[in-house]
C-alpha cells in the first residue's frame, strides 16, 4: 500500500558565513510516513533549534532537502506535475504558529476562506461558497453570522487559529501539518484549538502531524512522539510510554522541565554531564554527549543507533545497546497501530 506522505533519509543543511563557511545540520538523517489508510496523530517535540520547523518545511515541499526525498503518493515532490502539485496542495494542508501573519489587515477574515474555494473549485455559486465556509467555521465551534464580515484585529487570536483551521478544514486534507498551532494563543483558548485538531482526526479521518515544544499538549493530542535534539531522533514511539516513562536522557529532561502545580517545589534543575561528557567533540558520537549525565566512552565515538526498548518505543542511547537496533527508515514500526490505539489509551503506564 503506498503511503500518502513519505520522508526517507532527510537531511537539511544550512549553510553561512561569506568567508569562513559554517554548516549547520538541521534535521539529520530523518524518515517517517504518514499512512493513507490510517489516520493518525504524530506529535514532534524538541526545543528551539532541534529541527521541528525544518523538518515541516521539508514535508510540506517549501523547502528542498540536502539529502533524501519526500514522496507524495510514491512520487517525489521534485517530479510532480501541476496536477500532481495541485493534488499534494489539496492532501497536505498547513496551520503555522503565527495565524496573524496570514492574514492581509485590509481584507476580512472571509477572504482566506474564499481563496481557497476559487483556487480549487469548491463552489459554483455564492450561494455554494457561502454554504461551505459556514459549516467549515460550524465544525471548529464558531458561529459564521459572528465571525464573518470581521477583520482580523476584531478577533482573538483563538479565534483567528481556527478560522485557519477551517481554511484547511474546507479542502478535505488527507494530512494537517500544525507547527506550534497554540504557542501563541492565551492558555483559556488552547484548549479550544487543541479539540478542533483531534475533531478533524476522529470526525473526518485527517492524519495531523502536531509540532509542538511542549510535551503536555503532545501528550493531550498525540497517539504517537517525535522526540528531536539537534535534528536527530532521540526517543520515538506511544505517546503514553515517552513521556510516563522516558528513556532517552533527554526525553527525561524534557518531562522533568515541566512545571509542577506546587508552590512549595523547587524548580527542576538539569542534572550535571557525567566527568566523560567534557571530552566530547563537537560534530562526533552523540549530539547530547556535553549535556548527558550518562555519557561514557562509546557516546564520544559514533552516533548510537535506535535501539528497540519496546514494542512501542525506540531510543537512540546507548544505555540500550544489549536491545535490537532498528534502521532510520523502520522507526514507524514502533509507533502504535491506528485500529490498537483504544487499548493503547486505556493501558496504565504509570
Amino acid at each position: 500500500m503506498t503511503a500518502l506522505l513519505e520522508a526517507r533519509h532527510l537531511t537539511r543543511i544550512f549553510s553561512s558565513g561569506m568567508i569562513a563557511r559554517q554548516q549547520t545540520v538541521a534535521l539529520d538523517d530523518f524518515s517517517f510516513t504518514i499512512d493513507a489508510q490510517q489516520p493518525s496523530v504524530t506529535a514532534v517535540v524538541g526545543e528551539s533549534g532541534s529541527g521541528k520547523t525544518t523538518m515541516a518545511r521539508l514535508l510540506l515541499g517549501l523547502e528542498s532537502p540536502t539529502q533524501g526525498q519526500v514522496l507524495y503518493e510514491g512520487t517525489d515532490l521534485t517530479r510532480l506535475n501541476r496536477q500532481g502539485w495541485l493534488r499534494f496542495r489539496r492532501d497536505v494542508q498547513a496551520i503555522f504558529q503565527d495565524c496573524f501573519e496570514v492574514y492581509n489587515p485590509f481584507y476580512k477574515v472571509d477572504h482566506v476562506l474564499e481563496v481557497p474555494i476559487a483556487k480549487f473549485g469548491l463552489a459554483t455559486s455564492r450561494r455554494e461558497r457561502r454554504l461551505l465556509m459556514d459549516e467549515a467555521l460550524e465544525a471548529v465551534g464558531l458561529r459564521p453570522q459572528e465571525t464573518l464580515g470581521r477583520f482580523p484585529h476584531q478577533l482573538s487570536g483563538g479565534q483567528r487559529q481556527r478560522i485557519m483551521v477551517a481554511r484547511a478544514l474546507l479542502l478535505k486534507p488527507k494530512l494537517i501539518i500544525a507547527d506550534e498551532p497554540v504557542s501563541m494563543i492565551d492558555a483559556s483558548l488552547r484548549a479550544n484549538v487543541l479539540d478542533n485538531l483531534r475533531h478533524l482526526n476522529e470526525a473526518f479521518g485527517i492524519s495531523l502531524i502536531y509540532i509542538t515544544h511542549d510535551l503536555t499538549t503532545a501528550y493531550q493530542i498525540g497517539h504517537n512522539i517525535i522526540v528531536l535534539y539537534r535534528g536527530s531522533v532521540a526517543e520515538a514511539g506511544d505517546v503514553r510510554l515517552v513521556v510516563k516513562q522516558p528513556q532517552h536522557p533527554y526525553t527525561r529532561l524534557l518531562v522533568n522541565s515541566i512545571p509542577l502545580p506546587d508552590p512549595d517545589l523547587a524548580w527542576s534543575e538539569e542534572p550535571a554531564p557525567s566527568p566523560m561528557a567534557a571530552q566530547a567533540r563537537p560534530n562526533a558520537g552523540c549530539k547530547f554527549a556535553p549535556r548527558c549525565p550518562h555519557a561514557f566512552e562509546p557516546c564520544l565515538e559514533q552516533a548510537p543507533a535506535l535501539y528497540w526498548t519496546d514494542p512501542h518505543r525506540a531510543a537512540a542511547c546507548y544505555l540500550y545497546r544489549e536491545h535490537a537496533a532498528l534502521q532510520t527508515e523502520q522507526m514507524d514500526s514502533v509507533f502504535v497501530p491506528r485500529l490498537s490505539l483504544q487499548e493503547a489509551q486505556q493501558a496504565d503506564f504509570s
